[in-house]
């Protein structure tokens, strides 16, 4: 899969906080920090970048609180990062689709019965509906940050746990850590010819 255009993880960060500041609710830095799971430093980062462009104006309350509001040209650039991350997950769902499929038929000709996925986010799920246009069985799903997790009815394990007596390819189903993955692969002692992915960046 190769993808030439990837999606700001700052326009990413900025949709989902003007988001949670476009509800009725006055949200603190300390609130906006736990919905969106990253540190209250780094929001009052992206807070003063907002701010600072006329999309977040600051309110003050009694007892020294303070609330964000979206301005006019707040709500307007909210609407532009929501069509950007919009198209670009229509995007990846079109590459991503045909490429496994590719991945999947190719390997299904070279006598291929059962795969591995390594990796698990939105491009393991279109990996996964692409996998089910061919006779390949998905026989493990591993990814060392969701271990527990169901994917389609499997356990997701640890890549440790999982490599241990598996033959099968191992599948790289994740974009976003791709070269993490392979990293750890190639640590735990799996030859690269064993490692396999559709995706490419440039």
């Amino acid at each position: 899969m190769n993808v030439t255009a990837k999606k700001p993880l700052d326009s990413s960060r900025s949709l989902q906080l003007l988001t949670e500041i476009s509800g009725e609710e006055p949200l603190s830095q300390r609130e906006l920090s736990r919905r969106l799971g990253i540190a209250v430093g780094l929001v009052n980062s992206y807070l003063k970048n907002l701010v600072s462009k006329g999309f977040v104006r600051v309110k003050n309350f009694p007892s020294n609180r303070y609330a964000y509001l979206l301005t006019p040209q707040g709500i307007a650039e909210k609407s532009r990062l929501a069509y950007q991350h919009l198209s670009y997950f229509t995007s990846l769902y079109t590459v991503a689709r045909k490429d496994y499929l590719d991945l999947f038929r190719s390997l299904e000709a070279a006598g291929v019965r059962e795969v591995v996925f390594c990796g698990v986010d939105e491009v393991a799920e279109v990996a996964y509906l692409s996998l089910q246009e061919t006779g390949l069985k998905l026989v493990a799903v591993m990814d060392d940050g969701r271990q527990g997790d169901i994917f389609f009815g499997l356990t997701v394990v640890s890549l440790a746990d999982g490599v241990q007596e598996i033959r099968a390819p191992f599948v790289i189903t994740s974009l976003k850590r791709k070269d993490e993955i392979e990293k750890v692969l190639g640590g735990l002692g799996i030859a690269g010819s064993r490692i396999i992915s559709a995706i490419t960046t440039e």
